[in-house]
């Protein structure tokens, strides 16, 4: 007889759902599925910079994963392909919003977006309100990044990918990968960076040298 029960697929591990899935099995499909949403959500809501855009994104990521888990050959972890499927979506999605405006961009240096953080809870669920106001900083941050920078930083920085991963994820050499990495992760430094911390612009001479010949 088989196995209805609610938790049947939690101790599973990805390639056995994968496997049923493939099989057939439309429980460990959607176990599949409701274990990367949130993960997959944070991707994208960090890609887009906002969460219509994200759960659009998310929806056109999931739906992609469905159609194609049966091409999915396990040459990579099944957490590494649906990353690259949701990348690829949100970076969709940011193309076909190119023309219009971006909704929650702040409109100063200082301005706060009105909501969004990492999209990883702290332990316990809670967090302070420093951590909070951090992380919409770099919400903010990550918006003004643009999309070449902000992909690698991100699947770096919240999913922990490796390089050699997120080169296959962005079919990009590991190379540019890490020059990326490292550019995007100094604007960001600099963007984030109370105005009073940051360096001072080096200032030109008011006069000119005093070897300078004059008439």
């Amino acid at each position: 007889m088989a196995d209805t029960r609610p938790g049947r697929y939690t101790s599973r591990t990805d390639g056995d759902l994968v496997a049923a899935a493939q099989g057939g099995d439309r429980g460990a499909l959607e176990a599949l599925l409701e274990r990367h949403h949130d993960r997959l959500h944070a991707l994208c809501r960090r890609l887009t910079g906002n969460d219509a855009d994200a759960a659009d994104a998310t929806q056109e990521a999931l739906i992609a994963v469905v159609r194609g888990l049966a091409r999915f050959d396990n040459r990579s972890s099944f957490t590494t392909w649906a990353y690259r499927v949701a990348t690829n979506a949100a970076l969709d999605e940011l193309r076909r919003r190119r023309r219009r405006p971006e909704p929650g961009l702040p409109d100063g240096p200082g301005a706060r977006p009105a909501g969004g953080a990492w999209g990883v809870a702290s332990p316990g669920g809670e967090g302070t309100v420093e951590q909070a106001l951090e992380r919409m900083d770099i919400d903010a941050a990550l918006a003004r990044l643009p999309a070449d920078f902000r992909a690698p930083v991100v699947l770096r920085d919240l999913c922990a990918l490796t390089y050699e991963e997120i080169a296959d994820v962005l079919d990009l050499p590991p190379g540019t990968v890490r020059s990326r990495i490292s550019r995007g992760r100094a604007a960001l430094a600099e963007l984030i960076a109370p105005e009073g911390n940051r360096e001072p612009p080096a200032r030109r001479p008011n006069t000119r040298p005093s070897t300078e010949r004059h008439p």
